[in-house]
């Protein structure tokens, strides 16, 4: 939030400088972000009115002025401005004066000069040139009543500075100026000048048929007509200089006084055209198929979860958001409807998302406005209304106020000792009272214990925390003390059985992969589509429509990135990911780490799409396959081995996807994007892709020593004839299940022969060779002949009974 300090300091006005201003509001959580003076540094310019104004005898857009700054003798003043002209006051900067550092950054003199061969003796300044405004169609006019001679920086109140709060959400109550004066007043115990709001007598009995039919949307609602308003007069220099310090361009009269309000006391209020308004105004939920033109020019469809404010005919406002075009004010606009509600917070709360747009109304209301005050902020814009648009024939109706459904306000009591304990420091019970009634809370006092009944405007104090938090914020957390931990720190030692996730990202990088790290709130259609989950875990409040659900799988984020990465001709990628996904599981209950019905394991998982080399002297390398996924796969598994078994996954090739097995549990997916999804997301070559159990990845089996082996190996081919489903898996189960009294310490694949159809090298159709170096071992003596064909002769017979396989000849 932005705002002038000279208005904070109408309110309340401590005696400390704009730096400790912004330490004092910053050390009570309501940090200054900025603090940026109004105007740059310049001297000598004053308030001038043109006396005369005749054309330049050597040029055509020049102007020969005759400028009065209050000191007896007029100043001549050559000027090039389109608006310069007699009787007008204007910025004159003197013989002698200052003006703003240009782009070199120094500043510029003003001298006695000749333009044209006509002497001038000052400048006569435009906003910009004094950098207070970009407007740079003229001289910067001033009000006929500005005193001649008088500063100008006194004059415009431009030794003043610009704040920028940076307000948490919980801070609703400080989204105006006089919020945080209040706080101000609460911090420094300076006065606080609390506004008056005196009541306007009704002139006329009119009043507008409102009719409330969701007190869940709305709990109170107020309004007032008033008739015969000039919507053409001039907005005031002094709110239209204020408005624009708060970030808030002037625009008309009633809409300026309606955000001035909202600036001033943290009220959004809407003024409506009566003429427009079509009978009276129901305040409901909206009802689907119904559509709304707002003030910004975006038409809106609306439905039941959207509260709209609707004449006899249409819908006119987006409750507590936006107004519509349909009954905006204009110049034609004679009569008017002044309203102020106050409108749920879970009515308003992510509504404005729904639409891609945010509102200072919206912003304020879904945190919570005070339903106390709606009548009294009637009366202050009706009281600016009659200031500024006021005419003779300006007439105002009776307040109508319906109050249906406000909060109301629960005690909260805070144990003197337990916010000791929090807060780290020894607090009386008269300070904590102090500090709660130094913010304008209703405290009541018992033994050890504080309560506090909150007021209207604070939403936020609902739990013991909340109180204690405001303790240490009125004492100073620049006050609260550093004492070190008493509790002894132990770093947590990690099983030798286990590695830590950053150890396996090291591995994984080491592999050629770089890591991505993604939003968990994914699109419906990857769920649907990548994960085979038709029901999702859908968030109630998405930051954005294409993040609607939570992720059960890390697949479509690194397809999302490769994709990203291929539109802009990437010609190779390795990306990877450790995540959390998250499943439903009604068996998991609710504990400091967990959410009773939902699982959230974390994952790892990989994808690699081109070639699998870059591009070389060698020539074009093929791009990455199954086997090369498998690979990886088993470079980060290893020392253990995984078994791959032939399954399926929405995301992958239905023949080119296998499961991976550890310790007989499937841990994960490896395997080629399915063609659909490839076409889909318009790739040139299908990536692959493993997805993994990041538990079963931090696992490891812990080193055993072993003696040097003193005898021998000995290594024996055998290569049989099985059919051609058997798989390498089944073949290496069957010779590990063979009988060979532990010598036999590795067998491996070393060649797979099918016949071409012309020969059949003495296979039958249907069958394939397949050849196994297997290796013998024994620590105690080197082997027999007798004991290398007993191993030989059972991993044949185990071979024989459980793969049906015989020996080529």
């Amino acid at each position: 939030m932005q705002f002038p300090e000279s208005w904070l300091r109408e309110f309340c006005n401590p005696n400390l400088t704009t730096q400790q201003l912004a330490d004092t509001l910053t050390m009570a959580g309501l940090e200054v972000e900025e603090l940026e003076p109004v105007a740059p540094p310049f001297t000598g310019i004053v308030v001038g009115e043109i006396k005369e104004a005749v054309q330049h005898p050597n040029a055509d857009r020049l102007r020969v002025c005759q400028v009065d700054v209050g000191q007896g003798a007029l100043l001549n003043i050559v000027c090039g401005a389109p608006n310069a002209r007699v009787g007008i006051r204007v910025p004159c900067a003197m013989v002698g004066a200052e003006l703003p550092p240009g782009e070199d950054g120094k500043p510029f003199l003003i001298k006695v000069g000749k333009l044209r061969g006509v002497e001038s003796q000052g400048m006569l300044c435009s906003a910009k040139e004094l950098k207070i405004a970009d407007d740079h169609g003229g001289l910067l006019e001033l009000p006929a009543d500005a005193p001649l001679g008088q500063d100008i920086r006194q004059y415009l109140n431009l030794d003043d500075t610009l704040m920028t709060l940076k307000l948490t959400p919980n801070l609703a109550h400080c989204l105006s100026v006089y919020g945080i004066a209040r706080e101000v007043s609460a911090l420094t115990g300076a006065p606080l000048k609390a506004p008056t709001f005196p009541s306007v007598a009704p002139h006329i009995t009119d009043t507008l048929a409102v009719h409330v039919q969701a007190s869940d949307l709305c709990g109170r609602f107020s309004g007032r007509v008033v008739k015969g308003v000039n919507t053409q007069a001039q907005t005031p220099q002094w709110m239209v200089d204020r408005l624009a310090r708060c970030g808030q361009r002037s625009v008309s009269p009633l809409v300026d006084i309606s955000n001035y309000v909202m600036f001033e006391l943290g009220r959004p209020s809407h003024i409506f055209d009566l003429d427009k308004i079509h009978g009276g105004l129901q305040v409901r939920w909206g009802k689907p198929g119904e559509s709304l033109k707002l003030l910004n020019g975006n038409t809106v469809t609306v439905d039941v979860k959207v509260g709209v404010i609707a004449d006899d005919r249409q819908v006119e406002s987006l409750a507590g958001i936006m107004g519509g075009d349909a009954t905006a004010v204009s110049d034609d606009t004679q009569n008017i409807y002044i309203e102020a509600a106050f409108w749920w917070p879970t009515a308003i709360a992510g509504r404005s998302r729904r639409y891609n747009f945010s509102t200072d109304a919206g912003h304020r209301f879904e945190r919570g406005v005070d339903p106390q005050l709606t009548v009294e902020h009637i009366e202050r814009i009706t009281r600016l209304v009659l200031d500024i648009c006021g005419t003779p024939e300006t007439k105002v109706g009776p307040i109508d106020d319906q109050t249906l459904n406000i909060p109301q306000s629960q005690p909260v009591t805070l144990r003197v000792a337990r916010a000791n304990k929090v807060i780290g420091m020894p607090l009386t019970q008269k300070q904590c009272a102090d500090a709660l009634r130094g913010l304008g809370l209703q405290v009541a006092e018992g033994e050890g214990t504080v309560t506090v009944t909150p007021p209207s405007f604070r939403f936020d104090l609902q739990i013991e925390e909340d109180l204690i938090e405001e303790v240490a914020r009125m004492v100073g957390y620049n006050n609260l003390p550093t004492n070190p931990p008493l509790a002894p720190i132990i770093a947590k030692v990690r099983l030798e059985t286990e590695r830590s996730p950053s150890s396996v990202r090291r591995a994984i990088a080491a592999l050629g992969y770089q890591e991505t790290i993604n939003y968990s709130f994914v699109e419906d259609s990857w769920e649907r589509d990548l994960a085979g989950n038709v029901n999702p875990i859908r968030l109630l409040n998405p930051i954005a429509s294409q993040m609607s659900v939570m992720r059960s799988s890390l697949i479509g984020s690194l397809l999302q990135v490769v994709k990203f990465n291929t539109d802009r001709k990437a010609d190779r990628v390795r990306v990877f990911e450790l995540g959390r996904v998250f499943l439903r599981k009604p068996e998991v209950q609710s504990t400091d780490t967990t959410v009773e019905g939902f699982d959230q394991p974390m994952r790892v998982a990989g994808m690699a799409w081109g070639p699998i080399e870059p591009l070389g002297w060698q020539g074009k390398a093929r791009n990455v396959d199954f086997y090369d996924a498998k690979a990886d796969v088993e470079r980060l598994l290893a020392p253990r081995k995984a078994e791959f078994l032939a399954a399926e996954h929405p995301a992958m090739h239905p023949g080119r996807s296998a499961c991976v097995m550890l310790d007989g549990e499937i841990i994960g997916h490896v395997g080629e994007l399915h063609p659909r999804w490839r076409q889909a997301w318009e790739l040139t070559s299908a990536p692959v892709v493993f997805e993994l159990s990041l538990n079963a990845v931090i696992a490891r089996n812990v080193p055993v020593a072993q003696s040097v082996a003193k005898h021998q190996p000995v290594e024996r081919d055998i290569a049989v004839i099985v059919q051609d489903q058997v798989t390498h898996g089944q073949l290496m189960a069957a010779i590990h299940a063979a009988p060979t009294q532990g010598l036999l310490r590795n067998a491996v694949l070393f060649d797979i022969y099918r016949p071409k159809a012309e020969t059949t090298g003495g296979l039958a159709s249907g069958e394939k060779s397949l050849a196994v170096r297997l290796t013998l071992h024994s620590d105690e003596a080197t082997l027999t002949d007798a004991q290398i064909e007993a191993v030989m002769d059972g991993v044949m017979s185990s071979l024989s009974h459980q793969l049906a396989a015989r020996l080529r000849s």
